[in-house]
């Protein structure tokens, strides 16, 4: 298959919705990753973005919209404080868990009588949408298993000749994918942390639960309700390890190995002494979710045998981090 290289203009927008429209599959821009978009009304084209990415198909997809006309055509009783937060939240990194109206194809919620929605900030993203006239299921554009595409080389270096085409946009701008919330639950359950925060949304929803998949390995053989909620996700081919304890005891920790590579905050970087990699700044943890994808990748391309990667904290977007680091390293965590 060859790959179309789509510009992000008019014309490039254009040749998406169209090839999206016939069933096929682009890579799209979003704010949070890019993602692998399809109709979420063609179950044949969703079975390409699930052969393309070799993605387990019990793994639910996000629909995407671009008004709130298009949620009433795949979601159905709506509960009120879902609709709070899509006021406060939406456009923007939040995916709410909701009743299907069994419209999408089945194999977009793998399944389940749930269809996990959100609608995207990014420009580009909601243009091609509004253009195709369709709600489009899109998984992040990457191998499966793999660390989350933030830039279209990222997805060229994953899927290129696997998929229709690719659209050339900006990188993204949050860095990790969206928060999501189930609304099919008692209280409402936070699957996974995003740039939306559990604070933020305690804001409407006071009892908001916390899913203990966040921070702990699920049950074997358990039936996931979101994306990301997999044993073992966005991980590089080195082995890696989450390394827990302050700045002093990391920075001597790494020090005294000599067979890896310390993935570091830049405060700490100048009293490192082996091969390090900066992935943002412990003060602004929004700096570690733009730059934590990228910096996974890296560490392949450097020939080390392993990874230490510091933890960042469990609060705020932090949250977001340590959730996906927690299972790029398989669940290896050394506490100092």
């Amino acid at each position: 298959m060859i790959t179309e290289r789509l510009t992000d203009d008019k014309v490039g927008i254009s040749r998406a919705a169209e090839i999206l429209q016939k069933g096929g599959i682009v890579a799209i821009p979003t704010e949070t990753v890019y993602g692998l978009a399809a109709s979420a009304f063609d179950g044949e084209a969703i079975k390409k973005v699930f052969a393309a990415k070799g993605r387990p198909q019990d793994n639910p997809l996000i629909v995407h919209i671009s008004n709130m006309e298009m949620l009433y055509e795949v979601a159905k009783d709506i509960p009120k404080t879902a609709l709070k937060c899509a006021e406060k939240f939406w456009s923007g990194p939040l995916t709410m868990v909701l009743p299907s109206n069994g419209r999408v194809a089945p194999e977009v919620s793998a399944g389940l009588s749930t269809v996990a929605v959100r609608m995207p900030s990014n420009k580009t993203a909601l243009d091609i949408i509004n253009k195709s006239g369709l709600p489009l299921a899109a998984p992040s554009a990457n191998t499966s298993g793999r660390p989350s595409p933030t830039t279209a080389s990222h997805v060229e270096n994953d899927l290129d000749g696997k998929i229709d085409g690719i659209v050339l946009g900006s990188d993204c701008t949050v860095g990790v994918e969206s928060t999501v919330i189930s609304f099919c639950t008692n209280p409402p359950r936070l699957l996974r942390p995003g740039a939306v925060t559990a604070e933020q949304l305690r804001e409407i929803i006071p009892d908001l639960a916390v899913d203990k998949a966040v921070l702990a390995e699920p049950e074997k053989g358990a039936r996931v309700a979101s994306p990301g909620m997999k044993y073992k996700h966005y991980a590089p081919k080195t082995e890696t390890y989450l390394v827990e304890g302050d700045s002093d005891k990391f920075i001597e920790f790494v020090n005294s190995k000599n067979d890896g590579v310390a993935v570091c905050f830049s405060e700490d970087a100048d009293k490192i002494t082996v091969q390090k990699l900066i992935y943002g700044t412990a003060d602004d943890e929004s700096t570690l979710a733009h730059d934590v994808f990228s910096v996974l990748r890296k560490i392949d391309t450097l020939g080390e045998n392993k990874a230490y990667i510091h933890s960042p904290s469990k609060t705020g977007v932090g949250l977001a981090v340590y959730n996906r680091l927690i299972r790029a390293s398989a669940f290896k965590v050394i506490k100092l």
